[in-house]
C-alpha cells in the first residue's frame, strides 16, 4: 500500500500545476507547453510500441509461426560470460570518461555558478593553510556574492566540508576533477548498495541498474560540475552501504557503524540538512538494534564516534570564521531570514507552507524533465516501479524515511534550488534509479519477456531513449555549454596575450553590480541590499546611494533612508533599457543624464569580477569603481594599473586592457 501512495504523491507533485493553483507566490508559466510536449512524446512512444506489436503479429500470420512460450525472466548477464569484476571495471572507466568529458567540454573545467566560484576560492585558501583571510581595507573593491566579509575576516559562506572536498583537487591544480572522481565512486557505491537492496537480483539486472545510475543525465551533468551536491551524495552512499552491512545480522562487524557515522558526518559538514535527513533514521535504526547489546551496541557507539569527528571539525571551522561554533557563514552574511522556516526570506519573498509545496512541486516537475531527458515525464517510470512493488525491504524503508525528511527540510527552505536541474533532489538519485530499474523486472515477471506487451515496452522505451539522445545533443548539451559564458574566461591566456603581468587590473562590472557593492560599502545588510536592488528602480537607487555617500551616512541610518524606496516596489519590473536585466525599472520614471550614461556605458560592454578572483596569473583583480582608482592603487604601489572592459556587449566581445594613469580620463 505504501509504495502506491508514494507513487500517487510523486505523480501529483510532478504532473499537476500546483504552483499555479496555490496562492503561495510561485508560478509555473511553462506548464501547458511542457504538458503538450510530454503528451506528444508519450504518444510517439506508445504509437511506436503499438506499431511494433502490429508488425510482430503480421509477421507471425504471414509465416504461420506460433508465438513462443513466455520465457523466464533470467536472461544472460550483460556482457555474456564477462565477470562482474571486469564489467564493473569497464563501467567505472566509462563513467569517469563521461564525467570528465562533461566537465571539460560542457562546463569548460571551470566553476560557473557563484556557489562553485566561492567554494573553489575557499578550497585554495585551505590548501594554503588558511581558514580565512583578513578583510582588506575598502572591501568593496573585492567583495563578491556569497563571500563573507562583513567583519574582519573573509571566508566562504558555505559549510567547510564542500570546499574541503574541492581542496583535494586544488592540491593537484584541478578542482574540476573532484566531481568526476566523486561521481565514479558513487557508481561503485551504488553497485555495492544493491547488495543490501536487492540481494537476490540476477547479474543482468544488477549490471543494468548500475549502468543506468552511471548514465542518468541528471547525475552525469551534476558529476561534471563543481557543486557540493556531488560530494554530499558520495558520502551519503558511503553511509548507506555501511549501514546495509551493519544491519545485515547481529554478528556484523561493529566497525561498519564507524563508517556509517563518518559518511553521515562528512555529508553533514558539506550540506547539513542533507546529512541530518539521512542521519536521523540511521541513528534510530542503529539505536533500535542496540537494545540487544553486543555488536549492535558497539556499532551504535562507533557510529557516534564516526559522526562526531567531522562535525567537531565543522564546528571548529565555524568558531574560527564566524566566531561561534553553531553560526554558519550564510547565517552571518544574510541574517536569521536565511534559516529554515516560514518567514521573510533574505531576498524578499515571504516563505509560507503553501510556497514550500509549490517549490517541491516545481522540483519534481523539473526532475521529470532532467532525470532521464525522456520525451515523457521520467517520474512515470519511478511511479510505475513503486506501483508494481510487491514489498519494501528494510533498506527501502530507510531510504524513504530519509527522503521524506529531506523533502520536509526543503519544503521549509525558502530558496529555489534550480541549477542543472532540481539540485536539492540529488540525494534521491539512488532511490529514483533503483525504482526505475525495478519496473522492467516487475513487468517481465507479470507478462513474460516473450509476450507482445514486452515487445511494445521495448519498442516504446527504445524510442524514448533515441529521442532523449537527440534532445541531449540538440538542446540540453548546447544550452549548458553556451550558458554562463562570462564565467568561462581563460583569464590566464587572455592576460598573457595582452602582455599584462604583475598588474592591478580593475574589472568593469555592470551598473547594477556596482549599485549592489556600493550599498554593501554603506553598511546596508546583504538581505536588505538584495531586496532594494530587485524591487527599486536602478536610477532612483543610484541617486539615493550617491547622496548617502556624499553625506557620509552609513549603517542603520543609510538602510533606513533607502528602505522607503520600496514603496513603489509593486510597479518595478525588470529593466527594459539596460543590457543587465536584473536591474529594476519603474515605468514612467524620468532618468537623469547620469543614469542614461550608465546604461549607455553598459551597452558598450562589461564583465563580472567573480571569475577573476580565481585567476592565477600574478595580477591583482579588483572591481572598477569610477573616481576611486587612486584609493585602490595606493594599496598596491609599484603595480601598473589597467581597466578591463569588453569591446561591446555580447558573450563573444573581446576583452580590452586599458592602461590607466591618474591623469587619464576615467
Amino acid at each position: 500500500m505504501a509504495p502506491r501512495v508514494i507513487a500517487l504523491l510523486l505523480l501529483a507533485g510532478a504532473l499537476l500545476p500546483v504552483a499555479n493553483l496555490l496562492p503561495g507566490g510561485e508560478n509555473d508559466p511553462d506548464y501547458w507547453p511542457r504538458l503538450l510536449d510530454w503528451l506528444r512524446g508519450l504518444g510517439l512512444c506508445v504509437g511506436v510500441g503499438v506499431l511494433a506489436v502490429y508488425l510482430v503479429v503480421a509477421r507471425r500470420r504471414k509465416t504461420g509461426a506460433v508465438a513462443p512460450a513466455a520465457a523466464a525472466d533470467a536472461p544472460t548477464a550483460i556482457g555474456g560470460a564477462m565477470s562482474d569484476h571486469r564489467f564493473l571495471t569497464l563501467l567505472l572507466l566509462g563513467a569517469f570518461a563521461l564525467y570528465v568529458v562533461i566537465a571539460l567540454a560542457v562546463f569548460s573545467g571551470r566553476p560557473l555558478l557563484i556557489d562553485e566560484v566561492v567554494q573553489v576560492l575557499q578550497a585554495r585558501w585551505y590548501t594554503e593553510g588558511h581558514l580565512w583571510l583578513p578583510t582588506p581595507p575598502d572591501r568593496e573593491f573585492f567583495s563578491i556574492m556569497h563571500l563573507v566579509d562583513v567583519g574582519d575576516r573573509v571566508f566562504s559562506q558555505f559549510p567547510a566540508g564542500g570546499p574541503a572536498m574541492l581542496a583535494v583537487g586544488s592540491l593537484v591544480g584541478a578542482e574540476w576533477l573532484v566531481g568526476p572522481v566523486a561521481g565514479t565512486l558513487s557508481v561503485l557505491l551504488f553497485w555495492m548498495l544493491l547488495d543490501a537492496l536487492e540481494p537476490d537480483a540476477t547479474p543482468r539486472w544488477r549490471r543494468g541498474a548500475t549502468a543506468l545510475f552511471a548514465i542518468t543525465p541528471f547525475a552525469a551533468f551534476m558529476f561534471g560540475s563543481h557543486m557540493n551536491h556531488v560530494t554530499t551524495l558520495l558520502w551519503l552512499l558511503v553511509a548507506a552501504v555501511a549501514l546495509g552491512r551493519a544491519v545485515q545480522s547481529d554478528a556484523a562487524s561493529p566497525w561498519w557503524g564507524l563508517l556509517v557515522g563518518a559518511g553521515l558526518g562528512i555529508a553533514a559538514s558539506i550540506r547539513p540538512m542533507d546529512g541530518a535527513a539521512f542521519a536521523l533514521p540511521a541513528g534510530l535504526w542503529l539505536l533500535w538494534r542496540a537494545r540487544v547489546g553486543g555488536r549492535p551496541l558497539a556499532a551504535l557507539l562507533l557510529s557516534g564516534v564516526g559522526i562526531a569527528l567531522p562535525i567537531a571539525a565543522l564546528l571548529y571551522v565555524n568558531s574560527q570564521t564566524t566566531g561561534r561554533p553553531l553560526l554558519f557563514g550564510y547565517d552571518q552574511l544574510w541574517g536569521a531570514g536565511h534559516s529554515i522556516g516560514f518567514h521573510a526570506s533574505p531576498w524578499g519573498p515571504i516563505h509560507t507552507p503553501l510556497r514550500g509545496l509549490e517549490l517541491l512541486s516545481l522540483y519534481f516537475t523539473r526532475l521529470s524533465s532532467h532525470l532521464f531527458e525522456l520525451p515523457f515525464p521520467s517520474v512515470l517510470l519511478v511511479a510505475a516501479g513503486l506501483w508494481t512493488a510487491p514489498r519494501l525491504t528494510r533498506m527501502d524503508r530507510y531510504l524513504f524515511a530519509s527522503a521524506a525528511l529531506l523533502l520536509v527540510g526543503y519544503w521549509a527552505y525558502w530558496h529555489d534550488g534550480e541549477y542543472l536541474g532540481p539540485r536539492f533532489l540529488v540525494p534521491l538519485l539512488p532511490l529514483l534509479v533503483l525504482w526505475t530499474a525495478r519496473f522492467p523486472r516487475a513487468l517481465a515477471t507479470r507478462i513474460g519477456t516473450a509476450s507482445l506487451g514486452w515487445t511494445a515496452w521495448r519498442a516504446a522505451m527504445a524510442t524514448g531513449v533515441i529521442v532523449a539522445l537527440v534532445e541531449l545533443a540538440v538542446v540540453r548539451v548546447p544550452s549548458y555549454r553556451n550558458g554562463l559564458t562570462s564565467m568561462r574566461l581563460d583569464i590566464e591566456r587572455e592576460s598573457a596575450r595582452a602582455g599584462v603581468r604583475d598588474a592591478l587590473v580593475l574589472v568593469k562590472e555592470s551598473w547594477g553590480a556596482r549599485l549592489v557593492v556600493r550599498m554593501w560599502a554603506l553598511g546596508v545588510p546583504r538581505s536588505e541590499t538584495e531586496i532594494l536592488y530587485r524591487k527599486t528602480d536602478a536610477c532612483r537607487l543610484d541617486l539615493a546611494i550617491t547622496w548617502l555617500e556624499r553625506a557620509s551616512i552609513r549603517g542603520a541610518d543609510a538602510t533606513a533612508r533607502l528602505l522607503p524606496l520600496l514603496a513603489d516596489s509593486g510597479y518595478v519590473i525588470r529593466s527594459v533599457r539596460s543590457p543587465d536585466s536584473s536591474e529594476g525599472f519603474l515605468p514612467g520614471f524620468l532618468y537623469s543624464a547620469e543614469c542614461d550614461a550608465q546604461i549607455e556605458s553598459d551597452w558598450r560592454g562589461f564583465s563580472h569580477l567573480a571569475p577573476f578572483r580565481l585567476a592565477q596569473d600574478g595580477n591583482v583583480y579588483a572591481r572598477w569603481l569610477p573616481g576611486r582608482e587612486a584609493e585602490i592603487a595606493a594599496q598596491f604601489p609599484g603595480r601598473p594599473m589597467y581597466r578591463l572592459v569588453r569591446a561591446g556587449y555580447g558573450v563573444e566581445a573581446p576583452l580590452v586592457w586599458e592602461r590607466l594613469t591618474f591623469a587619464a580620463e576615467r
